[in-house]
């Protein structure tokens, strides 16, 4: 395993939408492995493959309870609203309230094929919806209500 350089803001791949996995090879699991150790390195919660300069449709979350891979991700259902506070690792220390679904069923394949369903609440649905973003190319703060002010910031880290 490897860490894997976060792209930034800026950078036109976070722009593009990405293309499917076709090969579930080991070539894919290295990926996988690389992005584990990077999301768990970074202290983030999601990690989508373009934010490590590869174009496919890969991202892991971590809320807590152990890394999920989703490779070709598609959004099924969303329930509810949330609005809630969130950031980027390709924007470091920039955050801002964005409305996201309180619930969301997903379908996607696991590192060996297999399809699967999952479903999510809070900050789970919210990590989802996130990361399927960046798939597509769409970032966070495309979508935000708006950005938190450096005073709000200096509340949060306890300042």
């Amino acid at each position: 395993m490897a860490l894997r350089n976060i792209v930034k803001e800026g950078d036109p791949i976070l722009t593009k939408k990405c293309r499917p996995v076709e090969k579930f090879d080991t070539k894919l699991w290295q990926l996988l492995d690389d992005m584990t150790e990077t999301l768990e390195a970074s202290g983030g919660v999601g990690l989508a493959a373009p934010q490590v300069g590869i174009m496919r449709r890969v991202c892991i979350i971590n809320v807590g309870e152990g890394p999920v891979e989703f490779i070709n991700p598609v959004i099924l259902e969303t329930d509810g609203e949330q609005e809630v506070q969130e950031g980027c690792l390709s924007c470091p220390g920039e955050f801002g309230i964005i409305k996201r679904p309180a619930h969301v069923k997903a379908e996607f394949y696991d590192r060996n094929g297999n399809k699967n369903e999952i479903e999510g609440d809070d900050l789970f649905a919210q990590a989802m919806c996130h990361e399927f973003d960046h798939l597509d190319g769409i970032m966070f703060k495309s979508k935000v209500e708006r950005m938190l002010s450096e005073e709000e910031l200096e509340e949060l880290r306890g300042e």
